[in-house]
C-alpha cells in the first residue's frame, strides 16, 4: 500500500505517534473531521469539473456552430425624401398669389 509515496511501515508510525499525542478519545474526533473535509474537497472539485466541462462545451458549440451572415442590400438615401422629414419642414409661401403692393 502506497499512499501519497508513504508507505505501510511509515503510516503505521504517524498513527501511533498522533495516537500518543492527541490521545484515544480526540482520534476519532480529528479523523471524522478530516473525512469530512476531505469530502468537502472533493465535493467543490467535482463541482468545479462539472461547470469547467458545461463551459467548455459551450464555447465548443458556439465555435463549431456556423455563423449565419446575410447581406442586405443599402437603399440610396439621397434619392428618397424622408417621410419624417418633408412632414416636420416649414410651408414655402407660394410668391405667386401675394400682391405686389403687400395688401389682398
Amino acid at each position: 500500500m502506497n499512499v501519497f509515496g508513504i508507505g505501510l511501515p511509515e503510516m503505521a508510525l504517524i498513527m501511533m505517534v498522533a495516537l500518543l499525542v492527541f490521545g484515544p478519545k480526540k482520534l476519532p474526533e480529528i479523523g471524522r473531521s478530516l473525512g469530512k473535509a476531505i469530502k468537502g474537497f472533493q465535493d467543490a472539485s467535482k463541482e468545479f469539473e462539472d461547470e469547467f466541462k458545461k463551459e467548455a462545451a459551450r464555447i465548443e458549440k458556439t465555435v463549431a456552430e456556423p455563423m449565419k451572415a446575410t447581406l442586405e442590400t443599402p437603399e440610396p438615401k439621397a434619392l428618397k425624401p424622408d417621410p419624417d422629414t418633408a412632414e416636420e419642414s416649414p410651408a414655402v409661401p407660394d410668391t405667386d398669389s401675394v400682391s405686389p403692393e403687400g395688401t389682398a
